[in-house]
């Protein structure tokens, strides 16, 4: 998978360069109409189909390796490098939601804008950034911001006129442009929204506008179609929230957060001379490690018998302290791993191919990939009791303002150095922002909204430093006492926290001694994963080690695995050494072929001659498995011991069974008589005792009562 970067394309577009076999192809498949009386042309009347199709917006419809190889196209804005075509794009492709091109080696997986601004957000995306903000906006506010960067009014369907938009709202260069050319009043109010926290109620944008209130409904205030509010609004830069809350993305609130920097230098002044001129070198400390070891080995244990999670269901917590404590780690630390591994797709089924992420990463791009995913904030919220977010309902998942905490945490680590510092120095550097007052006024009014404790800005940074940030390898630890806790950067996090690149150890994968692979960090992912059958996870630490016995060999062959597969999969991860090749080898020679019969029972029968008559007759014969063993015969599978006890008896062979002599408890029904017209019986049931006699037919009426 390539890191550069492509401006993501038009619906149209993209139908327009296909050639027309597949463009008629993909017309009769789903069944668009054509009118040549339109002055549109083919393309535009396919696009305007496709659009309408219930696939993006009900992703159920889906199979879920093409749901996930999705998410990963939309996270790479649209354009996703791949050296081969994964096989979960076909019911994409089928479906006209994403195209390939280019040669083998490097081919392009494109998501046309159209189906991406309409994408449901999922566990592993930013729910205040700006594309999930603008999938869910109502249909007025998609409708303005189509229109503003149109020039004109926007045509339905929407989801069209909105990729002129997002041509500029989603490549970071243009959208600072845009905010550049905001008037100083519509610059003055983001910058108001973005210091409370980045989030408002409608009478706080109001007064923010200085205007007054216009109350409209019994929902509460509301603001005017030709105010401030609402030419932020169709720019994109202040998206509506129901049912009455505006919120500034992301992006946006990046992009005026970094140009205010200077405003709180000041205040910071003394904290950074504090925590940089004193020596906090703690007398012990915990060193952290890489976190990819033990993610892929937690994505290895998931495949074992037993560990199943259901797709949008979180993980249960017996199977979170079962892996804790197989693995010897916090059961914090291993369910932010697993919440984070689960949100890329370590866990699915599509992880196993090499064509599309996560399958095509190497071991050593694992912690970036899980920093990225917690950074954006949507598959793990410190500011909620239960940190994971598939723990809550999908209707209940209403993110917290924990992603301003993350960005002022890292910014405090960036400037604070990288020498040992005091935990307490960090967040008084944190407390001395501007927008910690309307940060700890959105918390309040979150804890209200979803129903939990209300908590601080410094106590969610206290537990990002003190629990994600080591469970992330980002930080060591160190405490010294009971209260004064320091902390640095590792050589990792200093990479990930300043956007270099993580610097890699030994690359390539290899054997230990006979049975013990030590994975690098040039492994592919898949590659990994696809062993999975027949290794067990060993040691986890800096490395991730797997045993690869002479008993896993054996399962791995009795379970239906050739040979030749064994040893393609091994040494797609490192070459085999010689015993273990050796013993691949002797484990997959043929030395026979045995027929297996399904057998209920063994009759041991002494006597040879009455062994070959119940072989032989004619109502015993079909009960007994032939050939059978020297000594007796195999009962047929499904034959009861009481039907077999009747049928030997029919030829003078009685049965034992534990000491006694079997008495069928059943009698076959007697053979019923043909009944003719000259002779018709009535069967009659005289008492308890069922006896069947005939009853003969009388011409004589019954006697005839008196009236009393």
């Amino acid at each position: 998978m390539g890191t550069k970067t492509v401006s993501p394309l038009r619906l149209t577009d993209v139908l327009g360069a296909l050639p027309p076999s597949e463009l008629d192809a993909l017309i009769a498949r789903l069944g668009v109409r054509i009118d040549p009386a339109k002055r549109l042309d083919v393309p535009a009347q396919v696009a305007r189909a496709l659009v309408q199709l219930p696939d993006l917006r009900d992703p159920s419809r889906l199979p879920a390796p093409s749901v996930e190889l999705l998410h990963r196209v939309a996270e790479a804005n649209g354009v996703l490098f791949v050296t081969t075509v994964p096989a979960a794009l076909e019911p994409l492709s089928a479906r006209g939601i994403v195209f390939a091109r280019g040669k083998k080696g490097a081919i392009e997986l494109i998501l046309p804008i159209a189906y991406l601004v309409q994408m449901r957000s999922w566990e592993g995306e930013d729910p205040r950034g700006l594309r999930a903000l603008l999938a869910q906006a109502p249909f007025e506010t998609a409708s303005a911001v189509a229109a503003h960067y149109l020039g004109r009014p926007a045509t339905p369907p929407v989801a069209l006129s909105l990729e002129t938009a997002w041509e500029v709202l989603g490549q970071g260069e243009r959208l600072a442009e845009e905010i550049e050319k905001l008037a100083p009043t519509e610059r003055r109010v983001l910058e108001g929204v973005v210091q409370e926290g980045g989030e408002v109620e409608t009478d706080e944008l109001l007064e923010l506008e200085r205007e007054p209130l216009r109350l409209r409904t019994a929902q509460g205030p509301t603001q005017t179609r030709r105010g401030v509010g609402f030419s932020l609004e169709r720019r994109g830069f202040l998206v509506p929230v129901h049912p009455n809350r505006h919120v500034v993305p992301t992006e946006v609130a990046r992009i005026i957060g970094a140009e205010s920097h200077e405003e709180r230098e000041q205040r910071r002044r003394d904290v950074k001379t504090f925590a940089i001129g004193g020596d906090h070198s703690p007398r012990r400390a915990r060193f952290t490690q890489d976190p990819a070891p033990l993610a892929v080995g937690l994505a290895l244990s998931a495949r074992e018998p037993g560990s199943e999670t259901r797709p949008t269901i979180g993980t249960p917590k017996s199977l979170v302290q079962k892996l804790a404590t197989r693995f010897g780690r916090d059961p914090a630390h291993v369910a932010l791993l697993v919440a984070l591994s689960r949100a890329i797709g370590l866990w699915d089924a599509g992880a196993l191919s090499v064509a599309g992420p996560p399958g095509s990463l190497f071991m050593g791009d694992i912690s970036r990939v899980l920093f990225e995913t917690w950074l954006r904030g949507g598959a793990w919220d410190e500011a909620r009791p239960e940190s994971e977010v598939l723990r809550i309902g999908v209707d209940a998942r209403d993110g917290s303002p924990v992603g301003v905490v993350r960005e002022l945490v890292l910014e405090a680590l960036r400037d604070l150095g990288e020498d040992w510092l005091p935990v307490s120095a960090l967040l008084g550097y944190v407390k001395s922002d501007h927008r910690l007052p309307g940060l700890t006024r959105l918390f309040r009014r979150w804890s209200e909204r979803v129903g939990v404790e209300p908590q601080s800005p410094a106590d969610v940074a206290d537990r990002i430093l003190k629990e994600t940030l080591p469970a992330l390898g980002i930080v060591d630890l160190g405490e010294e006492g009971e209260q004064d806790v320091t902390l640095r950067l590792t050589p990792r996090g200093r990479a990930l926290v300043n956007r270099r690149e993580v610097p890699s150890e030994e690359a390539k994968s290899k054997f230990l001694d006979t049975h013990v692979l030590r994975v690098g960090a040039g492994a592919r992912i898949a590659s990994v994963l696809q062993i999975a059958a027949f290794v067990e996870v060993g040691r986890i630490g800096a490395e991730l080690d797997l045993l690869v016995a002479p008993q896993t060999l054996a399962r791995a062959l009795s379970a239906g695995f050739e040979a030749d597969v064994l040893r393609q999969r091994i040494e797609a991860v490192a070459p085999l050494p010689e015993s273990l090749s050796r013993t691949l080898e002797q484990a997959s020679v043929v030395l026979g072929r045995g027929t297996f019969a399904a057998a209920n029972g063994f009759l041991w029968v002494e006597d040879a001659n009455i062994r070959e008559l119940l072989r032989t007759a004619k109502s015993t014969q079909e009960l007994f498995v032939d050939p059978s063993p020297q000594g007796g015969l195999l009962v047929v599978a499904g034959v009861d011991l009481d039907r077999l006890a009747r049928r030997c008896r029919t030829v003078g062979v009685e049965v034992i069974a534990e000491g006694n002599v079997v008495r069928a408890r059943t009698v076959p029904p007697p053979p019923v008589a043909p009944r003719s017209q000259s002779s018709s019986r009535v069967l009659r049931v005289d008492g308890p005792a069922r006896n069947l006699t005939p009853q003969p037919r009388s011409m004589t009426p019954p006697p005839r009562k008196r009236d009393p």
